[in-house]
């Protein structure tokens, strides 16, 4: 599915329903993979799913720490914990290893929403929805799941 966003309050409306629509993979972590442009929105994308479930610090790149973990709460939380990963400064897939990668894709309670997928490719599993945001040259946004 593809679906062009013009302005950052479709951008964050487009997030929230995404967000909304996740199902907790079985056996597993949910591992949510984020390509695209330095620029295009994948942090912000993040941004806007963390605040669909609920997490009420502040959300921001991962890009220097590499990893975030937000705990997720409220009535029926689907997820524990919401994982932001940024893999844009790792060189290879072994570099997941210090951040604990093996352990939060064991855990059904983890949401794992990590950027620069193609940076780590060889160490991930098969992604349950991977997401490309291509910047147009109209500065809109056109955001494809697969």
């Amino acid at each position: 599915m593809e679906k062009t966003i013009r302005t950052l309050s479709e951008f964050e409306a487009e997030a929230a329903r995404f967000a909304d629509l996740l199902v907790p993979a079985t056996g597993g972590a949910t591992l949510i993979t984020l390509s695209g442009e330095l620029g295009a929105g994948k942090t912000a994308f993040t941004k806007a799913v963390a605040k669909a479930l609920g997490v009420g610090d502040v959300v921001n790149s991962p890009t220097f720490v590499l990893e975030k973990i937000y705990l997720l709460s409220g009535e029926t939380p689907k997820f524990k914990r919401l994982v932001h990963i940024d893999a844009y400064r790792l060189e290879k897939g072994s570099d997941l290893t210090p951040l604990g990668f093996d352990e939060l894709m064991q855990d059904t309670g983890n949401l794992i929403l990590l950027e620069w997928p193609e940076k780590v490719a060889e160490a991930l599993p098969t992604p349950s929805v991977s997401i490309s945001i291509v910047v147009q040259s109209d500065g809109s946004r056109l955001i494809s799941y697969a």
